[in-house]
């Protein structure tokens, strides 16, 4: 076990009208002894910010060019030694985010994720979760999403690319591994995520996937081969449908393979209105 903890983390929150969820995501920081959270907030117009300033030992104002420069917003005044992403949604659990600690410590890692999960037992959050758990498995892995958590003199040197409005995880994974021979993993921690299980929102998330995919398309593809174009193509099919199949049980796949060619349906049309 590592000698740092949650007193050492900065958590760096990037909303946007998101009063819904912003306040047990915070209450949850606060309780796992986050020592110092920092919110930037893109223009909220439903009381966000005045939730956050409840809570947050700095609210920031989002420009708007993307979410890359949100979190460099926030990474940049943060102070502590390690920082970590979250989302506005995210609930941390008691002893989890120690859990996040503990592994990126242990195992000499760059930076860490956690499992996440949504709560409800209708279909749609059934199969979020199925999703989640097909896709998102413990141990090492190229790119790390939200929640995420890095040290924070690394992340301050080296920060998300602010042109970045939908890649920007991938990027600053991808940047890192060549550039450092950085090493991710998404650890054993669970976290919760609260809310957005209706259609609308899923749509919504799969095409903002969509839209990231086109952004690393876009940016690469000079540069890229043709196989590797092609890997780029298909990446929606890979892991958004055949990886959760391969590892659900037998008996469980044609209850979810609607749910998972409808969300990697919405992933390509997200790609496709961006070009």
């Amino acid at each position: 076990m590592g000698s740092l903890t949650s007193k050492d983390a900065c958590a760096v929150v990037c909303t946007k009208n998101s009063l819904n969820s912003i306040e047990n995501c915070l209450k949850s920081l606060k309780q796992a002894g986050v020592a110092e959270i920092i919110v930037v907030d893109a223009a909220s117009t439903d009381g966000t910010a005045e939730v956050a300033e409840k809570y947050a030992d700095l609210v920031l104002s989002d420009s708007g060019i993307g979410l890359g420069n949100a979190r460099n917003t926030g990474i940049a005044r943060s102070t502590k030694q390690l920082i970590l992403n979250v989302g506005s949604d995210n609930v941390f659990p008691d002893g989890e985010l120690q859990k996040m600690i503990d592994y990126l410590e242990d195992n000499h890692l760059q930076g860490v994720s956690a499992q996440t999960c949504v709560s409800g037992s209708e279909y749609l959050a059934r199969g979020l979760n199925a999703w989640r758990a097909g896709r998102f498995v413990e141990g090492e892995c190229a790119v790390i999403g939200t929640p995420t958590l890095f040290f924070g003199d690394m992340l301050r040197a080296n920060p998300y690319d602010a042109r970045s409005k939908f890649s920007d995880d991938s990027e600053l994974c991808e940047r890192w591994a060549q550039q450092f021979d950085a090493r991710f993993a998404i650890s054993d921690a669970q976290v919760v995520e609260i809310g957005k299980t209706s259609w609308s929102e899923i749509k919504i998330r799969a095409r903002m996937y969509g839209m990231s995919d086109h952004e690393i398309y876009s940016r690469n593809q000079a540069s890229w081969t043709t196989r590797r174009k092609f890997k780029s193509l298909t990446h929606p099919l890979r892991v958004d449908l055949v990886k959760p199949l391969s590892r659900l049980p037998t008996k469980q796949v044609p209850v979810y393979v609607p749910f998972l060619l409808a969300f990697s349906f919405n992933r390509y049309l997200g790609w496709l209105r961006e070009r």
